[in-house]
């Protein structure tokens, strides 16, 4: 919504309560008729989302308000979700829409499978320990991705356990879990209670805490971070995980705190 294009002083845009009146227009907005808001496109609610906005906004960029769908949705859910009564615990798991899509966590062309799930040798003790993610080793600073839309319940750095960060997805109608490990503390750009989307830049490959080398341990626990963690690599495999460039990636911008 520009000044030149009619639609208010920049004053006026700035301005929340006006900027809406002047999107959704009709007859008592502050524009009527031109230029036209939401109410005076006929069939608007059979419009797609992102095919309103662009009528109204009249962009060069058609197709970029489809692609802030997803995090425009987890915002609306996280603002609307009703006050948890009775236990007052705050212990009650966030409310997470259903993820557009699945990618692989790290750029396409930066990383090779090392360790994989399941038993193996401690790599530093030597102890015959579970492996509970799948290790892609790659070189420091290489980004990072969420693996699906989803709502950070923890993000924090440790010098005994090093880099973690966990989001809470729903997949299927399933709650997920996918928790990234072995950041360095300037690695993590996101913090928690942020709302993302898959393929966002969440932090940078490192080799903090139980670690040999710079790689991202990546864990998937289907029912949540308290459940059991599954092969993380199978399961990316099986829900079609989309691999993705460095150019494609979208950049950490939005959260819930509105930053």
């Amino acid at each position: 919504m520009r000044p030149a294009s009619g639609w208010g002083t920049v004053a006026e845009l700035m301005d929340p309560d006006y900027q809406a009146r002047a999107f959704y227009g009709g007859e008592a907005g502050p524009n009527y008729s031109s230029p036209r808001g939401l109410l005076d496109i006929p069939g608007w609610q059979e419009l797609d989302p992102g095919e309103a906005a662009q009528a109204v906004e009249v962009s060069a960029y058609p197709d970029r308000y489809q692609n802030y769908q997803p995090v425009a949705e987890a915002i609306l859910a996280a603002l609307t979700r009703p006050v948890p009564s009775g236990t007052g615990g705050g212990d009650e798991a966030p409310v997470v829409p259903e993820t557009t899509r699945i990618v692989f966590p790290l750029p396409e062309g930066t990383w090779v499978r090392t360790s994989p799930f399941g038993w193996r040798n401690d790599p530093i003790t030597g102890e015959r320990r579970f492996h509970a993610g799948s290790d892609f080793a790659a070189a420091d600073d290489t980004p990072i991705y969420a693996v699906a839309d989803g709502v950070v319940v923890r993000a924090n750095y440790t010098d005994a356990g090093g880099g973690v960060i966990v989001i809470e997805h729903t997949v299927g109608g399933q709650r997920v879990a996918s928790m990234y490990i072995h950041m360095w503390a300037h690695g993590i750009h996101i913090a928690e209670g942020d709302i993302v989307t898959a393929g966002q830049h969440i932090g940078d490959v490192g080799s903090s805490g139980h670690s040999t080398g710079p790689h991202l341990h990546l864990q998937i626990h289907p029912g949540g971070a308290s459940a059991d963690a599954v092969d993380a690599d199978a399961w990316l495999t099986e829900h079609g995980a989309e691999g993705i460039t460095g150019g494609e990636a979208t950049p950490a911008l939005c959260t819930a705190g509105g930053a």
